[in-house]
Parts: structure tokens; C-alpha cells; sequence
């Protein structure tokens, strides 16, 4: 079963219709592409999914659990939207990290919050604090950033605050892990750090939802690619053969632009 489920999303800001009946799947493990030119929808659906925005219809299922209908006003709760946005972790275009905290601090901040809200937290404050700060040293290590934990966001270059803002982003264990555009803000000698931490995450089977306009990238590290174009799915399907192959007249004019020259 689809650990992922995505029907009929649409969504509009005033008359402007910026998703249009988008529909997908993503089995666990697997990691999807999606790539498009700027303005096509990419990150409004990112922001849908994570709900920072509210789809005008359409049914999100995450695990076979309805997340989200636009037909049944008792799962769009305010009050529940927190909840559901721990089943995905979403990583920006523009690292977002607090400048008055550490790396350290920044990936422990969530969990402790969370933390804070469990019956036996004030008992067992220090174990807690222990284990999330274990567990966060354990993440930026494997961002290979165990040199960097007491750094603040101002002293680590944008490659390293991405790869803070990721192990951020996977301290909360989400079911999907979601990037928009991850290397937009970096420079070109940043971007092939970041982009090695996002393949090791693919290889470790990580489910993840990547947009992002590294074209090779895209079409090398995932299971599974969509082109977008004016708010709708043009085509989907495997990356080699939509990159190599593309069976839309307005998918082969988008990758012609990376293949010229």
C-alpha cells in the first residue's frame, strides 16, 4: 500500500488557480522528483502537503489514514493541523535555522517542545533532554557536521545550514521527508555537499519528495519523476524514461532548455 496518497488537489490563491487536480502515489522507501519551471505549482503543493496551506479539495492519506478532504469538514481541525504535519519533515529553499541557537539547539528545539507536552516530562526533564540531545548529535554526525555542533547559524556556510536544517527536519522521524529546492540559496561549490547528503538518504531507502531543478540529480537519485507545468501533472513516471524519452510535447520543450548546447 501507498504510504502516500494524493487526490484531486487543487488550489487557488483569489482567481488564480495554481494547482490543478493533482494526483499521485509514493510507496515507502521511495523517493520521487518533481521538477517543473518556476511559477508551475512545486512549492504551493509542498506547502499543501505540509499543510502551511489549505487545499480547496482533494484527499491527502498518509498510511492509509485520511489526513485531508475537502468533503469531510472533520479533518480539517485547526487543531489537528500540528499533528499532521509530523508526518512530514519539509526542508526550505532558504534553511530557516534560528540565529540564536546553535546547530545542536536547532535540531533538538522541536523535539523538546513535543517533549514538553508528555504527561511525565517534568519527572523525567534530564532523561529526556539526554536522549533527544543523543539523538540529535547522532543526526548531525551523520551530516557530517560532528565538528559544528556548538556552532551558531552565522558561523557555518549555507551548505552547512542546509545540512542543519535536514538533520532538523529528520529528528522528528516524519513518514516523508520533503525538500523545495534544497541548493536555490547556495553556491554552485555548496551544492554537491548538500546534494550527497539528500542521495545517501535516498540509498538508505528514505521516503522522501524532492523538488528541485538539479535535472540530473533528479533523474539520477529518484524512483520516480513528475513534471509540472501550469499548476497540473504533464507526466510521471520513471525518471530515465521521462528524461530520455518524454512522451508530452511540453515535457520535451522544459528538459530541451538543460540539454541544449
Amino acid at each position: 500500500m501507498a504510504i502516500l496518497e494524493v487526490e484531486h488537489i487543487c488550489k487557488s490563491f483569489n482567481r488564480t488557480e495554481v494547482l490543478r487536480d493533482i494526483s499521485f502515489s509514493l510507496e515507502k522507501g521511495q523517493a520521487v522528483s518533481i521538477i517543473g519551471s518556476s511559477g508551475s505549482g512545486k512549492t504551493t503543493l509542498l506547502r499543501c502537503l505540509n499543510f502551511l496551506e489549505k487545499p480547496d479539495r482533494g484527499t491527502i492519506r498518509v498510511g492509509g489514514d485520511t489526513l485531508f478532504d475537502s468533503d469531510d469538514p472533520s479533518t480539517q481541525s485547526e487543531s489537528a493541523i500540528r499533528k499532521k504535519r509530523l508526518h512530514f519533515g519539509l526542508v526550505f529553499q532558504s534553511f530557516n535555522l534560528f540565529p540564536q541557537y546553535s546547530a545542536m539547539e536547532n535540531v533538538m528545539l522541536a523535539k523538546e517542545l513535543l517533549a514538553s507536552e508528555q504527561p511525565d516530562y517534568k519527572a523525567r526533564k534530564k532523561e529526556i533532554h539526554e536522549e533527544i540531545r543523543v539523538q540529535a548529535k547522532e543526526l548531525l554526525d551523520q551530516m557530517g557536521l560532528s565538528n559544528r555542533v556548538d556552532n551558531y547559524p552565522h558561523q557555518l556556510s549555507g551548505g552547512q545550514q542546509q545540512r542543519v536544517a535536514i538533520a532538523r527536519a529528520l529528528a522528528l522521524t516524519p513518514d516523508i521527508l520533503c525538500f523545495d529546492e534544497p541548493t536555490s540559496a547556495l553556491d554552485p561549490e555548496l551544492t554537491g555537499e548538500v546534494l550527497k547528503v539528500i542521495k545517501e538518504l535516498a540509498d538508505k531507502r528514505t521516503t522522501m519528495i524532492i523538488v528541485t531543478h538539479e535535472m540530473a540529480f533528479a533523474r539520477d537519485v529518484a524512483d520516480h519523476t513528475i513534471f509540472m507545468d501550469e499548476g497540473v501533472i504533464v507526466e510521471q513516471g520513471d525518471p530515465h524514461r521521462v528524461f530520455e524519452d518524454p512522451r508530452e510535447e511540453r515535457t520535451k520543450q522544459f528538459l530541451s532548455r538543460f540539454t541544449q548546447g
